[in-house]
């Protein structure tokens, strides 16, 4: 029988949910109104010719929802969708109850579907993500069947507060070769609890490529921390060592690839099919970090 996956590595997303490709597609590119809708299109139809089942959206990512509901919705029930809600939604005020519940029907909407697998709220604060209206909205959805999981997308004290409240089933966090601060209690405690986790940002905004410090730059933090840990590559590139490190830590179920190219994502499917890293790779990267940054908070 055929792979499905084409050698992509398969995991149980969360304990009792589905099995899902360790290598997601983060659809934040894919939203700029100035990629061309057939290119958008052929990047969506080879990120499923290549094995990938989860994608991940968000409200705030222009047209990335509308196109993968137009994209996708022949082929529902082999993918797994994710989105974030909690703003943005016309007639609304942000971060209220009626926002949420209004964002997820929009994201259906979009989406062309019945039910979203995946529903975050999207980095609130940890005042906002403590208020019973706003969780209360988002389980709403859970029980009438329009999400089939709650999630919390975000970092630092509001994570690990979702992650004791019991009210969510998959977190989205920041694992990277920059960004592993929850390695050590975020992680074993959301295996040991069966949560679903997707880490974003897998191969930290690829800092690499600046010679210098791009100021005002999403990689801009991520630069300043890389520069800092002076780490070694070795025989890979840096987005290969990067991506593995994230796709194979401990309590990853799937690590997100964001690119509008389908060249790089071709690229970055191999280098998961390469396997985890070594061991003295592996322990030469989580002792730099430790060395440089046990003050360094999760990059929202």
């Amino acid at each position: 029988m055929p792979d499905p996956t084409h050698g992509l590595p398969r995991r149980v997303f969360w304990r009792g949910g589905p099995p899902v490709t360790a290598l997601g597609f983060g659809a934040g590119a894919i939203g700029d109104p100035e990629l061309d809708e057939k290119d958008a299109e052929r990047l969506l139809r080879r990120a499923v010719e290549l094995g990938i089942e989860l994608f991940d959206t968000a409200r705030s990512y222009g047209e990335s929802e509308a196109r993968l509901g137009r994209h996708l919705a022949p082929i529902r029930d082999r993918v797994l969708l994710s989105t974030k809600v909690g703003y943005g939604v016309e007639g609304q005020d942000d971060w209220t109850g009626d926002c949420i519940r209004a964002g997820i029907d929009r994201a259906l909407r979009e989406l062309a579907t019945d039910r979203i697998d995946v529903v975050h709220l999207h980095s609130c604060p940890l005042d906002v993500l403590q208020r019973d209206d706003v969780r209360r909205a988002l389980q709403d959805g859970v029980a009438a069947g329009k999400v089939i999981r709650a999630g919390y997308a975000g970092e630092n004290d509001a994570l690990r507060w979702a992650l004791a409240s019991g009210d969510f089933g998959v977190l989205q966090l920041s694992v990277n070769l920059c960004d592993q601060g929850s390695m050590d209690d975020v992680l074993p405690a959301a295996t040991e609890q069966g949560l679903g986790v997707i880490a974003k940002r897998s191969t930290a905004n690829a800092p690499w490529r600046f010679e210098t410090c791009p100021v005002g730059h999403d990689a801009e933090t991520y630069w300043q921390r890389f520069t800092t840990m002076k780490l070694e590559r070795g025989d890979l590139s840096w987005a290969e060592l990067a991506l593995r490190f994230s796709v194979y830590a401990p309590g990853v179920g799937v690590a997100l690839t964001g690119t509008s190219s389908i060249a790089h994502l071709e690229e970055n499917v191999r280098a998961v099919k390469a396997g985890p890293l070594s061991d003295d790779v592996l322990q030469a990267l989580r002792a730099a970090f430790r060395h440089h940054g046990s003050d360094w908070n999760g990059h929202i």
